[in-house]
């Protein structure tokens, strides 16, 4: 097999196809802007902790429409088109290690990104909101606090959880073929392994979803520094 399509290693340092710098770029940019929308997002909640319930969330949006933007997973949202971009760029650095290997986890994380766009609700919250908070009839006002219930619900429930699950694949998947490939170094392999592994029950699982969901971040923001490091050098 020709060196340059192979993925190994030449001389000492990693070779891949050059055709895709451009994405490799784009996927570094996303990776290095993904870990500074979470330090904004993880500031964003220690000073102004979203409410939990529904009423809570409604007079929010109806007060203060960006802060309840935030508050349900705004930055989130650009986050998962950016992790489109860098799955895109881990691909076609790992394909030609294991094709089929990658095309499942390329095709599974594209899944679970559109089913977190499927269970993120916070503009139709925004929607409610503004009606709830300038409402004046209680049968309305009820009326919207039920609607948003049900949105709450579908915020955290089958289709994140799918999100959760197939990404959380994807992470398992790239231990394997970067461990096999070796250009992505000992460390970013095993955060993958970590970071799945917290990973593997969701946020949305109670108390202890969240305590295993923020453990993951730990993780997966050195991930993601030292992925866009690595895409960068594939230039």
């Amino acid at each position: 097999m020709d060196a340059t399509h192979s993925g190994s290693p030449h001389n000492g340092k990693p070779v891949v196809d050059p055709t895709w710098r451009g994405l490799y770029v784009l996927g570094a940019v996303g990776a290095l802007t993904m870990f500074g929308f979470m330090i904004v997002q993880i500031i964003v909640f220690v000073i102004w902790p979203p409410p939990s319930d529904p009423v809570g969330l409604l007079t929010l949006f109806g007060n203060n429409w960006f802060l309840g933007l935030l508050s349900m997973d705004l930055l989130y949202i650009v986050d998962s088109v950016l992790l489109i971009c860098i799955y895109l760029a881990i691909h076609m650095t790992l394909k030609d290690t294991s094709p089929s290997a990658m095309l499942v986890a390329t095709v599974l994380g594209v899944i679970g990104v559109g089913a977190y766009f499927s269970s993120n609700t916070a503009f139709e919250m925004l929607s409610l909101g503004r009606q709830y908070v300038h409402s004046t009839q209680p049968d309305q006002q009820a009326l919207l606090v039920s609607a948003a219930i049900g949105m709450f619900e579908t915020y955290s429930g089958t289709a994140f959880d799918i999100y959760y699950v197939l990404n959380t694949l994807v992470l398992f998947i790239y231990f394997f073929v970067m461990r096999k490939a070796r250009i992505y170094g000992k460390a970013i392999p095993i955060l993958s392994l970590v970071a799945g592994v917290l990973m593997v029950v969701p946020s949305s699982a109670g108390m202890l979803g969240m305590i295993f969901s923020l453990a993951s971040l730990v993780p997966w923001a050195v991930w993601l520094v030292l992925v866009s490091r690595r895409l960068l050098s594939f230039r």
